[in-house]
């Protein structure tokens, strides 16, 4: 039974100021010596940099459409370790997931499994006694769900939030525990993706006035008696689950302004199935690192660094060599684009990238694809065996070219009802336009490791716990 202290951090819409709250608090806490493990709920890669910056630990995602009930908990025990509180930023709405009509993906199903207390980020801005009708709908709408307390973003000042906490006294069960007031300075950066990246803007002081704006309004203390009162939670088993093999293959992991979108636990597995993860960058490294056995080129910006990656011509052309020399290679959404001919952006200016798939990436102004996808292995040829099932998330404003039929299509890719073949195949290179979770099936690591350690160099056995199914 786990007992860490936990709390999660829910909007009543998107936009509201959760990200600023969570990385505030998490700020704050850390401040004080407190070992805050962080987390975001849902596909998210760009949140969690802050998260990472505020904490000092690195932020996991959970999600309740990609991953099962029993993984989510996994995971959160395992990274809780040692930690002094857990924080759980929330995606959108509280009640808000993968559909309308079903709890899944959503911040509620999240806080019901891990039997976590809420705190509820609301905009006061225009809000005075229907404050306390907005709650109480949030209250009522699951009872399951323990809304403890409520911070007011963008209040006008004391005034403003004694007409809300006295709407909400009598009438709701949740405690007001504070109001912040709109401060532009602290406000995040965004851009097309969300957020812009912590490591662009998440500077040691920017983080002491998010802590700081927090402090200013917010009983802390009252959050972390909150959070201790959270119910013991029942969570797996959790431990070394490496495998044996005392060498294993070395993998480039793609990583810099171009390339940062990672899920931690998708390293992590890799990493227990035996592989080395050694870190690159294709914009400003001329060469790959010696003795590598494969790549794993994840997503990113590639399209606002797209002049960086096409003036570093010598790790384009040795990337291109060892990929027809037989090189395995995961490449999805953003890595993708870098290994089409070229990147086109929405202006037209064309950037010539690795050239291993015949198609060009471009870039529009609108969204290309945005939901949850589940791939299906269409036959042996990828990382997937035959039929099983992965599942992961598009989010992208770029399109391709028409592939060329010669080009294999190992997977199905199925988001809402729409269906489409996907993971493009050259020699040992896979591209893909979706983002995997490798936890939702832990054989697509496994697999991926065992390809890339089929030199010799080390003999591969079954990673971690074996496979992981899918809700």
């Amino acid at each position: 039974m786990q007992t860490i202290p936990t709390l999660v951090i829910a909007g009543t819409h998107s936009g509201v100021g959760k990200t600023s709250v969570a990385t505030a608090l998490m700020a704050a806490l850390a401040r004080r010596g407190r070992r805050v493990q962080p987390f975001k709920v849902g596909p998210d890669f760009i949140d969690p940099t802050f998260h990472t910056a505020a904490a000092g630990r690195p932020c996991r995602n959970l999600d309740g459409w990609m991953l099962s009930r029993a993984t989510n908990l996994e995971i959160f025990a395992r990274a809780s370790a040692g930690a002094d509180v857990s924080l759980v930023e929330g995606v959108m709405g509280l009640f808000d997931g993968r559909d309308g009509g079903s709890e899944a993906g959503s911040t509620a199903e999240l806080a019901k499994w891990l039997r976590a207390p809420v705190l509820l980020v609301a905009d006061g801005s225009a809000l005075a006694r229907s404050a306390a009708a907005l709650v109480l709908g949030f209250e009522t709408f699951d009872p399951e769900v323990r809304i403890a307390g409520v911070i007011f973003n963008r209040v006008a000042g004391p005034g403003h939030f004694a007409y809300l906490r006295e709407a909400l006294e009598g009438r709701c069960r949740s405690v007001p525990l504070g109001f912040l007031r709109q401060e532009p300075e602290i406000a995040l950066p965004e851009r097309h993706l969300g957020l812009v990246l912590a490591e662009e803007v998440c500077t040691t002081r920017r983080l002491d006035r998010m802590a700081a704006w927090l402090e200013s309004g917010v009983d802390v203390d009252r959050l972390l008696a909150l959070a201790a009162a959270r119910p013991p939670l029942e969570t797996p088993a959790v431990g070394s689950d490496r495998c044996p093999a005392a060498v294993g293959p070395r993998i480039g992991v793609a990583r810099d302004r171009a390339f940062s979108f990672y899920y931690q636990d998708n390293l992590d597995l890799l990493a227990r199935c035996g592989a080395e993860l050694v870190e690159f960058s294709p914009m400003s490294d001329a060469r790959l690192p010696p003795d590598l056995d494969g790549l794993y080129l994840g997503g990113g910006y590639p399209e606002l660094h797209a002049p960086a990656l096409a003036a570093n011509a010598s790790l384009r052309r040795e990337i291109a060599e060892r990929a027809r020399a037989g090189t395995p290679i995961y490449a999805e959404c953003g890595g993708f684009m870098y290994l089409t001919e070229a990147i086109v952006d929405a202006a037209g200016r064309e950037f010539p990238m690795v050239g291993l798939f015949p198609t060009r990436a471009r870039m529009q102004t609108v969204l290309a694809a945005l939901g949850y996808a589940e791939v299906e292995a269409a036959n042996d040829a990828g990382y997937l065996a035959s039929g099983k099932r992965a599942r992961g998330h598009e989010f992208r404003y770029s399109t391709i070219d028409p592939m060329p039929p010669e080009v294999e299509r190992v997977h199905r890719v199925r988001i809402g009802k729409a269906e489409r073949a996907d993971g493009y195949r050259v020699r040992r290179a896979l591209g893909s336009h979706v983002h995997l979770h490798f936890e939702s099936c832990r054989e697509f690591a496994a697999r991926f490791v065992a390809a890339c350690a089929a030199g010799g160099r080390w003999a591969p056995t079954e990673c971690a716990s074996g496979e992981r199914e899918t809700r």
